[in-house]
């Protein structure tokens, strides 16, 4: 029996070691979904509702799709959330956008021993509009002023770059952080 079990457990792992590399779409795929699903739940009850979704459930999210050396996120230019402002690379990758708004391809970063990062933007869809655009709802900017008193993230519209999806992960067999 322990020798069963020790065969398995090598052919296990020497099975996760011929996995391929996890990429940063496919590992980043899972929280924007959920994060799609739960606005448009929360939208359904009013925008208002909506920013709790933001402000409550996306952080729950990413925690929740952060594991087993996968750190994932979002950021933007113009942060409605401070904790939000992401890592440098994002930060950077934000600013090529900007600067270079023919160029919203998705971009795979070199990070530091083993690990990469991937990004990609986020833009500004009509439903957006509710929360970050130029004329809002009075509930809607109440709960905005209540909730984030130096909000940036409003004025967007259609198209516009609104700001990104991020995630770092291992890209071999390293150890996790």
């Amino acid at each position: 029996m322990k020798k069963t079990i020790a065969i398995a457990l090598l052919l296990a792992s020497a099975a996760q070691a011929d996995a391929p590399a996890p990429d940063g779409e496919t590992l980043l795929a899972p929280f924007k979904r959920d994060l799609k699903a739960a606005l448009v739940e929360g939208m359904q009850l009013g925008p208002a509702n909506a920013i709790d979704v933001c402000r409550l459930e996306a952080p729950a999210l990413a925690a929740e799709h952060s594991k087993e050396g996968v750190r994932i996120g979002r950021s933007s230019h113009r942060l409605r959330n401070p904790a939000n402002s992401g890592p440098v690379w994002v930060r950077e990758a934000i600013a090529a956008w900007l600067e270079d708004p023919q160029d919203r391809a998705p971009r795979t970063v070199s990070l530091d021993a083993g690990r990469e990062g991937y990004v990609e933007p986020i833009l500004t869809q009509p439903l957006c509009l509710a929360c970050h655009g130029s004329s809002l709802d009075p509930a809607v900017a109440e709960a905005l002023a209540a909730h984030y008193p130096n909000d940036e993230a409003t004025g967007f519209e259609a198209g516009d770059l609104r700001g990104a999806a991020w995630v770092e992960y291992r890209t071999g067999s390293e150890t996790a952080d």
